[in-house]
């Protein structure tokens, strides 16, 4: 077993217990944190305490090895193949844009809900930067770029939340802002890791140059609480 397997309950579970909720065998962050959730296995028992954390119309994102098959209660909004990607000895590539890299805090929240909303990276809410550094690059004063840290288990911190709105793409700011919170990762004797969509080759490819490697597909679902299932 990898240590990143199951990585969202395992990240709820230690470095992150703080910013979310558990009952029973199943857990998930509060929602302005984040959309994520977990369980130790799909199983029928898990899907109801998982439910018991949510309230009707509530959505969870989980992180499956197989295709999602909730019992009555659930409505698979989405499903999206997903690859995890991990750093075990590559190095980030040395950049130096143009443009300074600023951390992004608290008065940013807005632009960077902006930036996410339009670029779809992934789930990205108003309290997502506490589960980590996040950093940006601004044109004449404009958040055009970001990336940051997201889940976190002992040893391994996730590389997330990498964006370029569409209008300033092609100047590297991706691969500067990766390779900045990865070294930073790097430097705290941890190893990065992230999750892309499967069918992203563009970004696959940038991300294989650094050094990450592919591990075994998933699969990313979004699931709505319809109704109570317990």
């Amino acid at each position: 077993m990898h240590a990143l397997d199951n990585v969202i309950w395992q990240a709820l579970n230690t470095c992150q217990i703080h910013l979310g909720q558990r009952n029973a065998q199943a857990a998930k962050f509060h929602k302005d944190v984040s959309l994520l959730g977990g369980f130790t296995e799909p199983s029928f028992e898990n899907y109801q305490s998982l439910s018991q954390l949510l309230a009707p119309g509530e959505r969870v994102g989980l992180f499956l090895d197989t295709l999602p098959q909730p019992p009555p209660g659930w409505r698979i909004v989405v499903t999206l193949p997903l690859l995890e990607m991990v750093c075990e000895n590559g190095s980030p590539q040395a950049y130096a844009p143009n443009n300074s890299i600023v951390p992004l805090g608290e008065a940013d929240v807005p632009e960077m809900l902006a930036l996410t909303k339009l670029t779809k990276p992934g789930p990205f809410a108003t309290r997502t930067r506490e589960m980590g550094d996040y950093f940006g690059i601004r044109v004449n004063s404009q958040l055009v770029a970001m990336a940051g840290e997201r889940l976190r288990i002992p040893g391994y911190t996730e590389v997330s939340a990498v964006c370029t709105h569409p209008d300033h793409l092609g100047h590297g700011y991706a691969t500067g802002l990766v390779s900045l919170v990865m070294q930073r990762i790097l430097d705290r004797g941890e190893r990065p890791f992230l999750h892309v969509r499967g069918d992203n080759e563009r970004a696959i490819a940038l991300y294989e140059r650094l050094g990450f490697h592919r591990c075994p597909p998933l699969h990313y679902a979004i699931l709505e609480k319809v109704a109570e299932s317990f």
